[in-house]
């Protein structure tokens, strides 16, 4: 009997509404991992850093759950292959932290933003796609690739750290739960250790952004899996760039979402998980934007304000 396929359409729809959910939630609770940092720096304020750790922890242990019901198989997604591209990681992290610091906030806040009526965010989601397209399939990428990612250590296993425990002799389960329940539980208590952490817009932003991951994973990780693609005889994840499974992520989904509307007459150019996501991040910050009355146009300062978003649009990319 054949395995039915379910519809890109369906998957990408939930996407979408996945997407609202994140925006809508993002710009009320103001769900900012740069302005997390900021506040300590500036404020002693860990208000949203709590916030952070917390929707790491929903979403840590939200994933091991997943994958010990059967669920989901984490090392389906693009994160967990034997490759230990460690100077890419370095230096691209180090690239994507300048660039947020320089472009006010990473990918996510950059989308909810442009919901709030910011177009100096419009202008960093042009720049970032940019930036993201260069280093995936361009200029950047090549030098990536030669440069870069030519510095790896093959592993003789994944390079997730459920991988690392279970290659020590320790069953995959149950190296599975060790890890979610030391970094994720950990992260949980460091998170809800302090009163400032049951604030309500700390609690409702770390525990819907954090599930918000978690259905990220069910959907095109479970919904949208396929063991056997009637075309191709092989296992496929229906409605993604990366043919892997995905969740939440805001900086290739931007280049994607460029190359759509650029190629759009391209039959092979189709709505995808990550787009779709990306787009409802929009729509759901404009709605709490114009519900909340705080919709409002926002501009350049001078030209240097300008030079500094597009630099650090590129760097993010």
């Amino acid at each position: 009997m054949e395995e039915p396929l379910v519809a890109a359409t369906t998957i990408t729809s939930l996407a979408f509404a996945i997407g609202i959910v994140f925006g809508f939630v993002g710009n009320k609770t103001n769900f900012c991992t740069l302005g997390a940092v900021s506040d300590i720096v500036n404020m002693g304020d860990w208000s949203r850093m709590r916030m952070w750790m917390l929707a790491i922890a929903v979403a840590v242990l939200g994933t091991a759950v997943l994958g010990l019901a059967g669920l989901f198989d984490v090392s389906k997604s693009i994160y967990t292959g034997s490759k230990l591209i460690w100077l890419s990681s370095i230096v691209g992290g180090a690239c994507f932290g300048i660039g947020m610091t320089l472009a006010s906030g990473c990918g996510s806040k950059t989308l909810i933003r442009i919901g709030g009526g910011n177009l100096k965010s419009l202008v960093v989601f042009v720049f970032l796609g940019i930036g993201a397209y260069m280093t995936m399939r361009g200029l950047f990428g090549v030098w990536r690739v030669r440069f870069l990612d030519s510095v790896a250590i093959e592993l003789p296993h994944g390079q997730d750290i459920p991988s690392f425990i279970a290659s020590a002799g320790m069953a995959p389960e149950t190296a599975l739960l060790a890890a979610a329940t030391v970094i994720g539980g950990g992260l949980l208590v460091a998170a809800l250790s302090s009163r400032e952490a049951w604030r309500s817009d700390v609690l409702i932003g770390g525990i819907v952004i954090g599930s918000l991951t978690l259905v990220g994973w069910y959907v095109s990780g479970h919904l949208g899996f396929v063991a056997e693609h009637p075309e191709t005889l092989e296992e496929a994840f229906i409605g993604t760039n990366s043919g892997r499974a995905e969740s939440l992520t805001f900086v290739a989904p931007v280049a994607y979402t460029l190359e759509l509307l650029m190629l759009w007459s391209d039959s092979s150019r189709v709505l995808t998980f990550g787009i779709a996501s990306a787009l409802g991040v929009i729509v759901g910050s404009a709605l709490y934007a114009l519900f909340s009355k705080g919709f409002r146009l926002e501009g350049f300062r001078d030209p240097d304000d300008l030079i500094r978003h597009i630099v650090g649009a590129v760097l993010m990319g």
